[in-house]
């Protein structure tokens, strides 16, 4: 499908799933060289597990203050498998691996993609819309706002990062006519 427009939303959960990424990481950490400094027996497992979780945590804390994107999923897997050896809440594996798949998907920024048939909002589940659907559609001031015809509104803050090829003008001006066109397609 070829769209006209494409409007990438701003992700506004990054934020809290890096704080839960890097609580969970410092926890974990914490919990294996507590058990590593219990045991008798020094386990290379807990050993591993927690300098290499520690040294995701440094290098997402790197990148971060570059202000680049990080993610907590390698660290998530990895604490996660040291987790399936502890004596307790090993059950915490199967956590630890579902956050650290469903990572990449929730940081994930939402897109619109506008054409002369539809409208399709690419989240988890793709979201097909007719033109009817709606009453109006606008951008403006970095605010996108979708009027459904059974009174529902969306508004998002568009990502300012990506680039736009269009201005709010020209992209208002073509949801208009669209909106016009199939009203009177479907009044005919």
């Amino acid at each position: 499908m070829v769209y006209q427009y494409v409007v990438t939303l701003k992700n506004q959960t990054n934020r809290y799933l890096d704080i839960l990424g890097l609580i969970l990481s410092i926890v974990s950490v914490i919990c294996f060289t507590m058990e590593l400094l219990r045991s008798d027996n020094v386990s290379l497992a807990y050993l591993i597990g927690a300098v290499a979780v520690l040294g995701f945590i440094i290098f997402n804390l790197i990148q971060q203050a570059k202000k680049r994107k990080v993610y907590y999923s390698r660290a998530l897997l990895l604490a996660g498998l040291v987790w399936m050896k502890m004596p307790y809440f090993s059950w915490l594996l199967f956590v630890f691996i579902i956050l650290a798949l469903l990572e990449y998907q929730a940081k994930y920024a939402v897109e619109i993609g506008f054409s002369d048939n539809e409208i399709v909002i690419n989240s988890l589940f793709k979201k097909r819309y007719n033109w009817l659907q709606f009453n109006n559609i606008v951008l403006k001031d970095g605010l996108l706002t979708l009027d459904f015809a059974n009174n529902h509104i969306m508004q998002r803050e568009v990502d300012d990062d990506e680039d736009d090829d269009a201005d709010e003008d020209e992209f208002n001006e073509y949801c208009a006519l669209q909106l016009a066109k199939h009203r009177r397609e479907a009044s005919h």
